[in-house]
């Protein structure tokens, strides 16, 4: 019989990291799984066991996650895995089900992750809530609208000089993008800023922009080198670029567009409305290309969505009754009033009816009420509902989430 608890100890932890790391065709070394486990919590990692044999794991880490309007508790989902031996045998669902029932006793009302599917986590309440576009744009084809001189001064700095001017451009804008995440100092100083033994492509550059005395924009990147009857065919592999306003981002891209001696500029992880879209000069050349990235669950509804409207100013918009339906976690089984008073359950009559997943696909702002009716992933039972609920979830900007957990 299969059994499935909470890793009691360190070591439990390597063991839950095998299936997942069985389908990416390698384990970490012991100084990377040392390094991981300073990023996650082996304590809310399952471990999934059948007598003394390791047949799967997951893990679901506390973080703050930026929302339209403020943030909330939230816990990140990831190295999920079953063995290959022990497929179709319900493994992954009894992990779901104790993974989910725990962030509910954590009081942490939503839940987030990356698919290696899409068809996967539907069926556990997830709905895809954000997509993310990446890029390769030709050396030949990098010039940007309205030339100007460089401004700034940009200094490749160290490992150990990064963190505090990175992390701090980081925590400047986090509470602006949706999707984005809290991240600890043990985050950067061992996992986004450190460059791991066994990596393959070249070493993890670092570079800081300064403006008026200030960081202002920082990116993260690697040389891939390769030559061609000695001109370059290489790459530039974008890992992470970030600015705190429109001249810093511009400022920052210019100068990764213009490295010499490469062949393109490869970056993925994109939020759908980057300023790069307006940027180049001839986008069909950049290659641009979209596909899902996050997907929430809402694990407790009614605090989900109070921490979700909190913030939003009040105004005399019509309220809706949302109907939902969550046959994973009955809880959240009802319906719920949202208005600009707040959010509460109803026993009033439901002017939309959607199950849970369609209502994570509308919390980060990635999608809205009426993708979903055209989809026809919900039930529009009063006219205008939709276009009402739309306007109580407003939001400003695409979600980015600019790295895979």
């Amino acid at each position: 019989m299969v059994q499935v608890a909470l890793c009691r100890e360190p070591e439990q932890f390597a063991r839950a990291y095998a299936p997942i790391g069985h389908y990416f065709g390698a384990m970490p070394s012991p100084s990377d799984l040392a390094r991981i486990q300073k990023v996650f919590d082996y304590r809310r990692t399952l471990l999934a066991t059948e007598g003394d044999h390791t047949v799967g794991g997951c893990g679901a880490h506390a973080y703050e996650l930026t929302i339209p309007g403020g943030a909330v508790r939230a816990a990140g989902v990831t190295i999920v895995g079953v063995q290959p031996t022990h497929r179709r045998r319900g493994i992954l669902r009894e992990m779901m089900r104790t993974q989910l029932d725990l962030v509910h006793e954590w009081g942490e009302p939503v839940a987030f992750l990356w698919a290696s599917e899409e068809t996967i986590y539907g069926r556990f309440g997830y709905g895809m809530a954000s997509l993310a576009a990446d890029c390769e744009i030709p050396k030949a084809y990098a010039s940007l609208w309205g030339a100007r001189p460089p401004r700034g001064e940009m200094r490749i700095v160290t490992e150990e000089e990064a963190y505090v001017p990175i992390s701090s451009i980081y925590e400047r804008i986090r509470l602006e993008y949706p999707g984005m995440f809290s991240r600890s100092e043990n985050w950067w100083k061992y996992r986004r800023l450190k460059d791991p033994e066994h990596f393959q492509g070249g070493p993890l550059n670092r570079v800081v922009l300064w403006l008026d005395g200030e960081p202002q924009a920082y990116a993260l990147y690697r040389m891939n080198q390769s030559l061609e009857r000695a001109v370059s065919k290489g790459f530039v592999q974008v890992v992470e670029a970030i600015g705190t306003s429109a001249e810093a981002t511009r400022e920052i891209w210019s100068f990764l567009l213009n490295i010499d001696w490469i062949g393109s500029v490869r970056a993925s992880l994109l939020p759908v409305d980057h300023p790069l879209r307006l940027l180049i000069m001839r986008l069909r050349m950049a290659n641009w290309r979209v596909s899902d990235a996050l997907w929430v669950r809402l694990v407790d509804v009614e605090a989900a969505l109070a921490a979700r409207l909190a913030r939003r100013a009040a105004r005399e918009e019509r309220p809706v009754v949302l109907e939902v339906h969550d046959p994973f976690c009955s809880w959240n089984d009802g319906r719920y009033r949202i208005g600009s008073e707040g959010v509460a359950r109803t026993s009033d009559d439901a002017d939309i009816e959607l199950e849970v997943s369609a209502l994570g696909s509308v919390y980060l702002g990635g999608f809205r009420f009426r993708d979903l009716l055209a989809a026809e992933r919900i039930v529009e039972r009063t006219s205008g509902a939709v276009a009402a609920a739309d306007r109580h979830f407003g939001s400003d900007r695409a979600p980015w989430c600019p790295e895979i957990f």
